[in-house]
């Protein structure tokens, strides 16, 4: 089927509403008609803030070409044949500027490496675990010794562990007794762990957070 000049002049300027988040890939040109825009692979990009292709509106562009040579100033049409030359995306990349950077690239590579090293990133950011042990100000030294072993053992584990004291009644009236057993067991702790909050009273509980020492 023959393809329409006012189909080329549609590639050439922006997409329609209903290709929103449609991007072109890589850019197969029509030798029958001299276009270059109308045989773009589409593909969805969620996300993203870069225009690419028939998005860009503006006429002119300062252009950095695919080997990353700065072209300087020229219209959008031209690069966008430069783009389409070299089996590529013309990505705006630097809107603010005046005129807007454009660079040539392979878009789809571009997104899947950005996405790899978020990824990448996400899996090094240390995910540090909080455990918690409950007690009350009459706990027996023999159910908080279990208690403290516990929380020994998830330190060394590399884990938090909050260590809170819950009172009840009249038990509110003495709560130096539940401060003074944090702070107890914050002292058989301290060869594998920091005070990362102190003890803090909030309303019926207060609360000890010991974070894992780190062992170089």
């Amino acid at each position: 089927m023959p393809i329409q000049m006012e189909n080329c002049r549609i590639a050439r300027n922006s997409f329609d509403d209903s290709l929103a988040g449609m991007v072109s890939s890589t850019p197969q040109t029509s030798q029958k008609a001299g276009c270059p825009y109308l045989y773009l692979k589409e593909k969805h990009i969620s996300a993203n803030n870069f225009r690419v292709n028939g998005e860009i509106r503006s006429r002119e562009v300062r252009l950095i070409d695919g080997e990353g040579e700065n072209r300087g100033v020229v219209t959008l049409r031209e690069a966008m044949d430069i783009a389409a030359e070299a089996g590529l995306d013309l990505v705006e990349v630097s809107p603010q500027a005046k005129p807007p950077v454009c660079r040539v690239m392979d878009f789809g590579k571009f997104l899947y490496q950005r996405a790899k090293k978020e990824k990448e990133a996400r899996k090094q950011q240390t995910k540090i675990e909080t455990k918690e042990i409950r007690l009350r100000p009459k706990t027996n030294d023999h159910h908080r010794g279990f208690k403290v072993k516990d929380a020994r053992r998830w330190l060394e584990s590399g884990m938090k562990v909050k260590v809170t004291v819950r009172f009840r009644g009249r038990e509110m009236d003495y709560p130096e007794i539940a401060l003074a057993d944090l702070r107890e067991i914050a002292e058989e702790l301290a060869d594998v762990s920091t005070i990362e909050q102190a003890p803090k009273l909030e309303g019926r509980r207060m609360m000890l957070v010991l974070a894992p020492l780190n062992k170089k």
